[in-house]
Parts: structure tokens; C-alpha cells; sequence
């Protein structure tokens, strides 16, 4: 298996650094191929603007993105990234959970990455997306370290249950491409962690991601799967039972 790792966290030393490395080590060991975009690292631009174009002639800022795309224009570093995506059979975001989302840098990478002609349509480009696209057949999975506790991110907690959070990443950004999500790997109270649980984390990290290949993914509605009407609306009758919410678009 092929896995791209994006990893958005300034300090290597920090939890979520920390837990990157127990991946490559871990997906490694397990013989799996490993490529990492540190981000911070690598000085990624977090602002997409028209320099990462070249020459185009559409002024229109997402179809101006598809035409770059097309012709070739785009930054060199966003189709590096491009050709990763393309390369991997699974992509991983590692990233701690910063007001109530990914840091800035992650969703940098993701608008500048993320372009029209690559990972949507629009206009005269016709791509499918929600379960189908040009990323459709890879998997994505998040490991995400939140400093809250973990009753505060539950049904009744007051931050909001987590599967919330994540849904505009999990199915906005992942799904909307193609790819199958995974259950995220989420450490809570991360600023309150020993050694011991810290050791305990680094377990499970590796237990779960040596059963990659094998776990089921969060099983999201196809917007082309009939279960929508023309609006892309839920079609009354389709929802499963006792589900409101973000939950309905989930079969």
C-alpha cells in the first residue's frame, strides 16, 4: 500500500509530531510505502491567490484554477502534491483539532491542492463528487489530537459531539473527491498525557493503522447512489431510522 501522510503541526516534538513518526515507523515496518508533506517543513504557501496560476485567461478565480490545471500552469508546488494524492492508495492527516478545525496550513493545502479540474468541476467540467471523483478508490483517515476531554466532544458535550466536528473534513473534503473515510483516530486531553498514555496512544495508533486495509469506511451516501433528488436534497423515506442531523447522509 501506497500511504501519503500530511502532517500540519509547527513543533516535531510536539504529541502530533510525535505520533506521525509512530505512523511512518508503523506503516513502514508493516512494508507500506510512506511519503510525507510536513508542511510546516516544507513552507507551504496556507493562501491560494492568483500567482499560483501562471498565464491564464479566465479571471474568475475557480474556473481560473481548472484552466491552470488544464494547461499546465499551476505552481509547481501544488502538482507536486497533486502527484502524490495521485500516487497513494491512502492519505492520512495528522493535525491537532485548533479552534474547532484543521490549522490553517492543512486547509491551505487543501484550497490550493484541492483545485477546480482536479478535485471538482465546475462550469463546463463535469466530475462526479460525493463518492466519486478523481480520488475515488483511495482511502483518507484522520489522526487528530484535541486538547479537550473527551465528554466534552459527546452527544451531550458542550463542544459538540467530534463526528460533528469532523464532518465538514471527513465528507465536505474527503468524500467530496471520492475517497472512502475511515473512522478518525482522535486523542483527547492531549495536554495531560504521561508517559504511560502516551505509550498506550502510540498502541493503539499502531494496532489501528496495521488493520487499514481491511476496515470499513464510514459508509456516506453516493450523491449519484438515487437516494437524492434533483436539489441534492435527502429524499423523504431514505433516511435511516432515529437519524437528523449530518447523520442523514449517512446510509
Amino acid at each position: 500500500m501506497k500511504v501519503l501522510i500530511v502532517y500540519a503541526h509547527p513543533e516535531p516534538d510536539s504529541l502530533t509530531g510525535t505520533l506521525k513518526d509512530v505512523a511512518v515507523e508503523q506503516l513502514r515496518s508493516d512494508g507500506h510505502e510512506v511519503r510525507v508533506s510536513d508542511l510546516y517543513a516544507m513552507g507551504w504557501k496556507a493562501h491560494a491567490d492568483a500567482a499560483d496560476f501562471g498565464s491564464v485567461a479566465e479571471t474568475n478565480f475557480m474556473l481560473a484554477s481548472g484552466e491552470a490545471f488544464e494547461n499546465g500552469t499551476l505552481g509547481a508546488d501544488i502538482r507536486a502534491e497533486q502527484e502524490k494524492l495521485l500516487w497513494a492508495d491512502t492519505v492520512l492527516l495528522h493535525f491537532p483539532l485548533w479552534w474547532f478545525s484543521m490549522p490553517a496550513i492543512l486547509k491551505g493545502w487543501v484550497d490550493r491542492v484541492f483545485t477546480c479540474g482536479f478535485a471538482y468541476g465546475a462550469g463546463g467540467t463535469a466530475i462526479p463528487r460525493y463518492g466519486d471523483g478523481t480520488l475515488a478508490g483511495r482511502r483518507a483517515m484522520l489522526v487528530v489530537s484535541v486538547g479537550g476531554r473527551e465528554p466534552a466532544y459527546s452527544d451531550r458535550g458542550i463542544n459538540g459531539p467530534i463526528e460533528d466536528l469532523l464532518f465538514p473534513i471527513h465528507h465536505g473534503i474527503l468524500y467530496y473527491p471520492g475517497m472512502d473515510v475511515l473512522a478518525p483516530f482522535v486523542v483527547h486531553g492531549t495536554i495531560r498525557i504521561d508517559d504511560e498514555g502516551f505509550a498506550r496512544i502510540a498502541g493503539e495508533l499502531r494496532e489501528r493503522l496495521s488493520s487499514l486495509e481491511k476496515d470499513e469506511p464510514i459508509r456516506y451516501r453516493r450523491q449519484a447512489g438515487g437516494d437524492y433528488d434533483r436539489g441534492l436534497r435527502l429524499e423523504p423515506g431514505r433516511e435511516t431510522s432515529g437519524a437528523t442531523g449530518f447523520g442523514l447522509h449517512i446510509a
